[in-house]
């Protein structure tokens, strides 16, 4: 069966008139298969042990349409119990709060958050407000948030700034383990990437012994590319398809990494990015963050031994692009319109290409 035959026998569904991804597929329920490592239980970030994500959701009205994706590498006081950490710059147009700290020290302290532009300092401000109240942290008179963020304000009222302190909290208190929701959730609410609906998305590998797991806010442009197919010249978004935007990366693994090949396993995030025909485009802020859940260690992985896990990284941040626009739905809000990615048209071009492949 082809994957175009396997869509249609999935769901006859319409995403223009659904406000959940729920009816529509991951990138593998179709047949869609993206590199040669396999994949974690869940093919999530949270197939690496510990890690949890929470969403908070916002829609209200006709204008907002925005939220914060929190994402923990355990359930513990991250300011007692540090995971090491690294953060690579692909392109800096972005506001990454508490990166110069990750870069300096090696270590995050506090969950990542992610977010709309203009809601940085007030997402940064509530999670200080979470670790300040955290027991233990009573006497703590410094903690490094760690915010990023995308510009959702083409689909909601970023100026408004409507995620707050409530917001934070549920995200964070609302973290688990298990199935990631992904699409149009938390921080991709309001998302756009390659002209279409983009949001949260997310993929694991295991590899040489561990697992790891990625998780992507798309906001981007470029040449959409899935499994090295260029269907993005071939169907084209009803709007205009910009080339600037924002992507985050956020990269966990249970190996034992250090912080220096932690920032190399997230600068090779990029690449992961490039398969799925980012741009890189002057206004595009792209950020990695890696961080490792293995806990004291007694030894760290060497250099030679890091490859299969720049391999994962590369499969698994594709992917998960690609599951972000899967799943995400159809959008209206702030007085425009954003199309979900036709996956049926999608998925006849890959049929198409490896038919020709195959002769």
């Amino acid at each position: 069966m082809t994957r175009a035959a396997t869509f249609l026998a999935l769901a006859a569904m319409s995403a223009a008139t659904t406000v959940s991804g729920e009816d529509r597929p991951r990138a593998r329920e179709v047949g869609v298969i993206i590199g040669l490592l396999p994949p974690g239980p869940l093919n999530a970030i949270t197939d690496v042990a510990g890690v949890k994500v929470g969403h908070a959701t916002l829609r209200r009205g006709d204008k907002i349409r925005t939220g914060v994706t929190a994402v923990l590498p355990h359930s513990g006081n991250l300011f007692r119990q540090k995971v090491p950490a690294a953060v690579f710059v692909g392109n800096g147009f972005g506001k990454l709060m508490g990166s110069t700290q990750v870069e300096e020290l090696g270590e995050i302290e506090t969950p990542i958050l992610l977010t709309s532009t203009l809601n940085v300092p007030r997402v940064a401000d509530a999670l200080l407000d979470y670790m300040l109240g955290l027991p233990g942290n009573e006497q703590v008179r410094s903690i490094n948030p760690l915010v990023a963020e995308t510009n959702d304000g083409f689909l909601n009222d970023s100026r408004g700034r409507h995620v707050g302190a409530a917001e934070v909290l549920a995200a964070i208190k609302g973290a688990t383990g298990g199935p990631v929701e992904e699409g149009a959730a938390g921080a991709g609410t309001g998302t756009v990437a390659f002209g279409w609906k983009g949001g949260i998305g997310t993929s694991s590998r295991l590899a040489a012994g561990f697992t790891l797991g990625v998780l992507v806010q798309t906001n981007y442009g470029g040449d959409l590319t899935i499994a090295g197919v260029p269907v993005g010249r071939q169907i084209r978004p009803p709007g205009e398809d910009s080339k600037d935007g924002s992507v985050i990366v956020v990269i966990a693994t249970d190996a034992p990494v250090d912080a220096r090949n932690l920032k190399r396993l997230a600068a090779r995030a990029m690449l992961g990015l490039g398969r799925t025909g980012a741009a890189g485009s002057n206004g595009s802020g792209d950020y990695a963050i890696a961080f490792s859940t293995a806990r004291s260690p007694r030894e760290v992985l060497s250099n030679d031994a890091i490859s299969p896990l720049f391999q994962a990284v590369i499969e698994a941040t594709e992917e998960a692009v690609v599951n972000s626009l899967f799943k995400a739905v159809t959008t209206n809000g702030n007085g425009r319109r954003v199309e979900a990615a036709p996956i049926d048209q999608i998925l006849r071009l890959l049929d198409q290409a490896e038919r020709r492949r195959s002769r």
